[in-house]
């Protein structure tokens, strides 16, 4: 990789570290990082060499709806990167560009859509409402992610894949392995090729479906041959994975409502305004330590005056981009009345993520109940005695100790 920039200047490459962050605080390095400027240089834990990184809303959107920036191309290079180990499956969706990326996401897109996840909507609320009766039943004090925070995603994801609920249990242990980066790489490995091998049955099974769950849509699919079993295998298991992203996520918005209890009780007294909060809270968290997955140049590309050489990898922030003070005044307050709000917390691009308004769905049917259900809903110790994730690539608290 060359080192230029339209200016001759070329910024120093910054060691970013693995941080184990607690509570909602915002990653130093990336503040510094992003004080830098706009495009910036970054080595990470793991992997090879330097990669460009991209923190301004507008660039991060550039770059990943450009096609001139691919994931396929990242499978052949050993990027630096955060994630101890790295196995990409060829072929998987992640590391797809379209065409093939546009025809795997196509075969499961009814499910995601309004009308599709509405499908699942009170179904979704009856589970819900049975873990919150078992969470009063039991009573305090609890941990609301064992409770509720983390059951209630897995039979959500679990119902729209078409997978059985004698199965979820399963499922939610090979993602919990499949996610944790302090197992190592073999368990980690087996775990996925578990996942794996029971989606191949499930979609094996569902050849000429005409089911409106994920693994009957990938098995019709597979059956049309417009994609290939391991394709679908592939996306199914992609899907369940970042089905339980809810539980983090939740746990992070709750933790944040119940360490600013005024959020909350604004949340109760106005509910109409919920969607636009749980928008708020959703730019607001930091739903990830470092980066995620990168990109190579095509073809050398000028970001910001600065020359992005072919072969050169790029990440982009979408928590960065989600604090942009150009887009977003005072990024760093929660303010439940702005308007408008273009976070990238689901992505942006050929790559957002599909299950964006299944998110959505799960975070106001557990804004609703929770808070209307358990209105003297707190923490159950201080704020700084709340356990965190250490050493996972995805934030989120371990456990939510609560009271009423």
């Amino acid at each position: 990789m060359t080192e230029e920039t339209l200016t001759g200047t070329v910024p120093p490459v910054r060691h970013w570290p693995a941080l184990d962050l607690t509570g909602l605080d915002f990653d130093p390095v990336l503040t510094e990082l992003m004080a830098e400027g706009p495009v910036t240089r970054i080595r990470l834990p793991n992997g090879e060499g330097w990669a460009w990184l991209v923190t301004r809303l507008d660039d991060v959107r550039m770059v990943t709806n450009d096609p001139r920036f691919s994931r396929e191309a990242v499978m052949d290079q050993p990027v630096t990167r955060l994630a101890p180990h790295f196995i990409p499956e060829r072929g998987a969706v992640g590391f797809l560009d379209p065409p093939d990326h546009t025809r795997l996401r196509r075969s499961v897109a009814a499910a995601f859509t309004a009308k599709g996840v509405e499908r699942i909507r009170e179904r979704s609320r009856l589970m819900l409402d049975e873990l919150v009766d078992e969470l009063l039943q039991d009573g305090p004090p609890a941990d609301l992610t064992a409770a509720v925070l983390s059951p209630f995603p897995i039979a959500v994801i679990c119902e729209l894949m078409g997978v059985p609920a004698a199965d979820r249990h399963s499922m939610h242990t090979w993602t919990q392995l499949i996610l944790s980066s302090s197992q190592g790489a073999q368990v980690s490995e087996k775990a996925k090729h578990e996942m794996g091998a029971y989606f191949a049955d499930l979609i094996g099974l569902r050849e000429g479906s005409t089911g409106e769950d994920v693994a009957s849509l990938l098995g019709a699919a597979v059956g049309r041959g417009e994609i290939t079993l391991q394709e679908a295998v592939g996306l199914a298991v992609l899907l369940e994975i970042g089905g339980e992203a809810v539980t983090n996520n939740s746990g992070q918005m709750f933790y944040l409502l119940l360490t600013r209890p005024e959020l909350a009780e604004r949340l109760r007294a106005e509910p109409g305004i919920r969607p636009r909060a749980i928008d708020e809270m959703l730019r607001y968290i930091p739903h990830r330590n470092a980066v995620g997955l990168s990109r190579i140049a095509l073809e050398d590309v000028d970001v910001k005056g600065v020359r992005i050489r072919a072969g050169d990898p790029v990440y982009v922030s979408y928590l960065a981009a989600n604090r942009d003070p150009d887009v977003f005044p005072d990024p760093d307050a929660v303010d439940f009345a702005r308007s408008p709000n273009p976070h990238v917390s689901f992505g942006f691009g050929p790559h957002f993520c599909p299950g964006n308004m299944l998110a959505r769905l799960e975070s106001e049917l557990l804004v609703d109940a929770l808070l209307d259900r358990v209105p003297g809903l707190r923490l159950a110790v201080p704020p700084d005695q709340v356990p965190f994730k250490k050493g996972a690539l995805i934030r989120g608290p371990e456990a939510l100790p609560v009271t009423w």
